[in-house]
């Protein structure tokens, strides 16, 4: 059962942007309640946040999980019916890019620091190692095209979460803020104020029709980099990822050996070929 500790009562900024923001000690999904509340007929934006979640998941029907309070856990409810349907995936880019640009201030990481991997998880480039999974961002959609859509992105960053502490089959993979931010001091209130301040911001301007797809874009780390694409059925192919269409959401890549045409791939999953492996 998941126990509330109040709504809004730890940030200490009016949100009248937002129709529900409720804080909880354990839930089995934040993705899930969000869904619950969007179907019992709660307005957008609403959103969930907790310290655990039990049977949180990510992509591909993957686990998720964390350390109670080492990192922030939450999803945010939409009713797009202000978005064309073929662009919802523009919900999951805004959260990814408030979250980055957040975690970025919050650890005093120069800007760029954060990068997506396609689709929207966020990883920091360790150029000895590789890339490390920040945080992990699910996206799902119910109704779309209809006149009752609704969207739930949930995303978990790592906050508090030391490496000497990481999971080991993970650890070679994966960093938090604290990592990022040495000897700075990192506070999950703190990022949360800052990712819904830059969230704000962007859902106007996403309602108003204007997306940053550039922002997008150039946060993309695996831009001209070589990529293992996999594919839902359990195939894989190495390609060479070139951009992103930025009104499709799109990967789009070429042959390794640059034959061929830059294609689009929409459904998927990629792997960054880098020193210590894929990621």
């Amino acid at each position: 059962m998941a126990i509330s500790t109040g709504a809004d009562t730890t940030i200490g900024v009016a949100r009248g942007w937002l129709s529900r923001l409720e804080r909880f000690d354990v839930v089995g999904s934040t993705n899930d309640l969000v869904m619950g509340w969007l179907r019992d007929g709660t307005p957008e934006v609403c959103i969930a946040i907790a310290d655990e979640q039990s049977a949180g998941r990510g992509r591909n029907g993957r686990t998720w999980t964390t350390p109670r309070g080492a990192s922030l856990l939450l999803s945010a409810g939409f009713r797009p019916t202000w978005l064309k349907p073929e662009q919802a995936w523009r919900l999951g880019a805004i959260v990814s890019l408030a979250m980055a640009a957040a975690a970025e201030e919050v650890a005093g990481a120069a800007a760029g620091t954060v990068r997506l991997k396609w689709p929207n998880d966020l990883v920091v480039d360790d150029a000895g190692d590789g890339p490390r999974k920040l945080a992990g961002v699910l996206g799902e959609t119910v109704g779309l095209g209809t006149a009752t859509p609704m969207a739930v992105i949930g995303i978990g960053i790592n906050v508090d979460w030391a490496r000497r502490d990481f999971p080991t089959d993970l650890a070679a993979t994966m960093t938090s803020l604290s990592e990022i931010a040495a000897d700075r001091p990192v506070d999950r209130e703190t990022l949360l104020a800052s990712f819904l301040t830059q969230l704000e911001t962007l859902v106007a301007d996403l309602r108003a029709g204007s997306f940053d797809g550039a922002a997008w874009r150039d946060r993309q780390l695996t831009n001209d980099l070589p990529v293992r694409l996999e594919w839902p059925d359990g195939t894989a192919e190495t390609v060479t990822a070139v951009s992103v269409d930025t009104d499709s959401g799109a990967l789009l890549v070429k042959s390794f050996d640059g034959s061929g045409p830059v294609r689009p791939v929409l459904v998927g999953e990629i792997r960054h070929l880098g020193v210590g492996g894929v990621v």
